[in-house]
């Protein structure tokens, strides 16, 4: 399961210190005129302190245009002025021109050095460029010069954040807080950084600070949204987003990270909105596209998904999030050779990124590589111990391969992690009963209702759970397939007495279980219900009925075939010579639903698999087999002689009587087994070795039906055993028969 991976959405941004200049007196320089400034005419006749001073105001105001002209006019009176080259500089840095910003902040060092604040600010620009060694060693000139520099600190406290050294730069924001404690900036970025180092409730506390400072702090909102999130508080989140987003309509990051909050309380249709507004304000938003595409894959659209996941790396190549997303959809669209890639590249990008780690495992256990899946989801959960897809995933494998004390433990601590997971509950419901513990397995196996809504009906009358009926009409649905169907209405009789009972079924078998005794109406699936007043589920009764292993009610034939129908297939089969023996040999592939139909390619064979049969003299084979597999009757393995009437069986009555026809049936885990057994018929059940539950443990028989005999893989796909065993059984009977 898979469990599906996403970035929180947009960080809080380090903001760097103050750079509007404020403090810096106006100096002044030699009158010459610069190449590359020219003096304005509209200030002819105006002091340079005066057009600086202008232009200080005009910048303060955010006129950056105004101030930029009155600092170049100033250059050009003055082209050694420090103040006005500093200050060109932080104007082009805020106006993102980060090379401009570095060379005119540059040559107002060269003039004059010992201006912490230069020093600064360059290397505000330079972070923005990535020189990071340089931006560093500009900080600490800053720091020699006033080492009491809230802002120096604060500055070199972003670099050393950007350069991945996390602890160090934590310690400089608590200097700056330390000379400034009303510093909002320092605050709001301290806050990012405990968030960074996966301490949320520290992150809280200093954002709360940053916003008593400055409540319209719209950074802080963010990143106090972001920490409550990841604290698992996304109620308290919702607010910070939208406060932030009514401060700052066209920020990006405040969209989608409120997309991330309504996906995480299951209100995706709005996330989905979210990020989309944030992709109209910055379309290249690799986080944004890689969440869209998480929404998009949800709604079942995983070509869509594929495409925002490809976006996002076209954006961000190093991206491991979305790597490992986009192998998910992989695996969905049925490419696991291409998902695995795509999940190592997270894996080599990002080593410890959990869910990666159990995504592959997914995939290479699709490929049939378990033991390299079961080291991937071990990875996982060393990884994070409570990380319960991880654990989950961990008893699959484990069940899949037959340890099923350690999947039961898999699966409880699947449960005590997340205590309402329905699958692990189904699952861990599986293994009890397949080891005989009915009583404790019936309650986990009633969440089988709540996966993918299998079985589960939503109707207005209330479910029934055991009590007595009186005069009150119980309907009793089917579920899952036509072999669980014809299994569990054993039951329907046992409720019914004395009481009235609609029964619907599926509509293959509604003629068959029609006479059903006990049952005062029988319906198809898809007709009208008649009245009632409770109903449920037909796989629930042996729950509700206190079903034991020594309870099971295994008297057979609970069914009957058409009498009429059974003596016209008796005078046609009765030129066959020897035994007449009815195969099945695959169960439905069921394309549309990936579960089920991983299943089947464990239960089912080629009919080609079964030529060593035909070497048995003294039988006659019968096709009893349904479905797409049918086509494989009319070429038969060499030697092989198969009468072939199935396109006569228009739905399981007709089946039954031609069941009752035979000697003997010789079925893989399908509904003819379970007609067959139902009947009172001898059965032959070719069992895989990953058995469904009802077959038990250890036992060749089944107290479900007296008449079935297991041949069981001895090994996961090793149906050659089988067919050995059963060939040396048949050619026994024959000669008992003789």
């Amino acid at each position: 399961m898979l469990v599906p991976h996403r970035l929180g959405g947009g960080h809080t941004l380090d903001r760097a210190s103050p750079e509007s200049g404020a403090g810096v007196s106006p100096a002044g320089g030699q009158d010459a005129r610069p190449t590359g400034f020219v003096l304005v005419p509209a200030w002819s006749g105006h002091s340079k302190a005066e057009v600086f001073q202008y232009g200080f105001a005009c910048h303060q105001a955010g006129q950056a245009e105004q101030a930029e002209a009155a600092y170049r006019h100033v250059l050009a009176l003055a082209p050694d002025d420090a103040d006005a080259l500093h200050l060109l500089g932080v104007l082009a840095h805020q106006l993102r021109r980060h090379e401009q910003a570095v060379e005119y902040i540059g040559q107002a060092i060269a003039r004059k050095g010992d201006q912490a604040l230069y020093h600064t600010n360059v290397a505000s620009a330079l972070r923005a460029l990535g020189r990071l060694g340089e931006a560093e060693e500009h900080c600490r000139a800053a720091l020699r010069l006033e080492p009491e520099s809230p802002e120096a600190h604060s500055t070199l406290g972003i670099v050393l954040r950007a350069s991945g050294r996390l602890a160090e730069a934590e310690a400089c924001y608590r200097a700056a807080l330390r000379l400034n404690p009303d510093f909002v900036e320092a605050q709001g970025n301290l806050g990012n950084i405990l968030c960074h180092q996966g301490r949320f409730e520290d992150g809280v506390v200093s954002f709360r600070a940053a916003l008593r400072l400055n409540p319209d702090f719209v950074e802080a909102l963010v990143g106090l949204g972001n920490a409550l999130r990841e604290l698992g508080r996304p109620g308290e989140a919702e607010p910070c987003y939208r406060r932030a987003l009514l401060l700052r309509p066209g920020m990006p990051e405040a969209h989608n990270s409120l997309g991330v909050t309504l996906y995480a309380i299951g209100r995706a249709a709005e996330a989905e909105a979210c990020y989309r507004a944030a992709l109209q304000l910055k379309p290249d938003f690799p986080e944004a596209h890689n969440n869209l595409g998480i929404i998009r894959n949800d709604f079942g659209h995983p070509v869509e998904a594929e495409a925002g996941y490809r976006t996002a790396l076209r954006l961000r190549p190093d991206y491991p999030e979305a790597h490992d997303n986009l192998g998910v959809v992989l695996r969905t669209l049925g490419r696991p050779e291409a998902a695995e890639a795509s999940h190592r590249t997270a894996l080599r990008l990002k080593p410890a990124l959990v869910a990666a780690h159990s995504n592959l495992g997914n995939v290479l256990r699709d490929l049939g590589r378990p033991e390299e899946a079961e080291e991937s989801y071990r990875s996982a959960v060393v990884l994070q111990p409570d990380f319960a897809d991880g654990h989950f995933n961990l008893g699959n494998v484990q069940l899949r391969a037959g340890r099923l004390e350690e999947a039961e433990a898999s699966y409880r601590t699947t449960l005590k992690l997340r205590p309402e997971d329905e699958k692990a509950h189904y699952n861990l419901g599986h293994i009890l009963l397949l080891t005989g513990h009915l009583a404790e397995g019936w309650p986990h196996y009633e969440w089988r209702l709540e996966t993918h809504g299998a079985g589960r009906r939503d109707f207005a009358q209330p479910l029934w759970t055991g009590e007595t009926l009186g005069d009150r009409v119980l309907l009793v649905h089917s579920e899952q397939g036509l072999g669980d169907t014809l299994q569990f209405c054993r039951f329907v009789p046992i409720v019914a007495q004395g009481a009235k009972i609609v029964l619907e079924v599926q509509p293959p078998l509604h003629r068959l279980l029609a006479d059903l005794p006990g049952i005062a109406e029988i319906v198809a699936e898809g007709d009208k219900l008649p009245p009632f007043d409770l109903h449920c589920a037909l796989l629930s009764l042996p729950r509700f009925l206190g079903t034991s292993l020594e309870t099971i009610p295994g008297e057979v034939p609970y069914l009957t075939a058409d009498p009429l129908l059974v003596s016209a297939w008796r005078r046609r089969l009765a030129g066959l010579a020897g035994l007449k023996i009815g195969l099945v040999w695959a169960g439905g592939p069921r394309p549309d639903e990936p579960a089920e139909s991983s299943v089947d390619r464990h239960r089912s064979m080629p009919l080609a698999r079964l030529a060593a049969l035909a070497e048995v003299e003294g039988v006659s084979f019968v096709s009893l087999q349904k479905g797409p597999p049918a086509a494989q009757a009319a070429q038969p393995p060499p030697g092989m002689v198969l009468h072939d009437f199935t396109a006569e069986l228009d739905d399981f009555a007709d089946t039954a009587a031609l069941v009752e026809a035979l000697d003997l049936v010789i079925s893989v885990d399908t509904a003819v087994a379970h007609l067959a057994g139902a009947l009172g018929k001898p059965v032959w059940l070719l069992n895989r070795f990953d058995t469904c539950w009802r077959w038990l443990l250890g036992r060749d028989d089944s107290p479900w039906y007296p008449t079935l005999r297991q041949f069981r893989q001895p090994a996961a796909e090793d149906w050659d055993s089988v067919i050995a065993a059963v060939k040396a059984a048949l050619a026994q009977r024959v000669r008992d028969r003789a």
